[in-house]
């Protein structure tokens, strides 16, 4: 019996929610954890391919490019890490807001 492919697809996600989550950084755990929390369930293998890749940055690196301390440089630049830039900075806009 051939294993099934949604099954693989699921393990995959869950391992991937785990390591957006325990980063090492709680800025990165909470930025990069609450994207995975809200997308991940959705992504496809191409997408968990740009959000593993986006993963594999240093953490410093990361915080910074997504909390816009620092621009996002070119060989890093992907449209997965701007999505997570874009949704860090809009929860980030809202809590300022209340």
């Amino acid at each position: 019996m051939e294993p099934d492919p949604t099954d693989a697809l699921l393990q995959r996600r869950r391992r991937l929610l785990y390591r957006a989550t325990h980063r090492g950084t709680y800025e990165n755990d909470l930025v990069i954890g609450g994207f995975a929390h809200k997308h991940i369930a959705t992504m496809d293998e191409v997408a968990l391919d740009a959000f593993e890749a986006v993963m594999e940055h240093p953490d410093a690196e990361l915080a910074d490019w997504l909390t816009g301390r620092l621009p996002i440089p070119d060989d890093a630049d992907s449209p997965m890490l701007r999505s997570i830039r874009e949704q860090a900075a809009e929860v980030a806009q809202s809590k300022q807001g209340r």
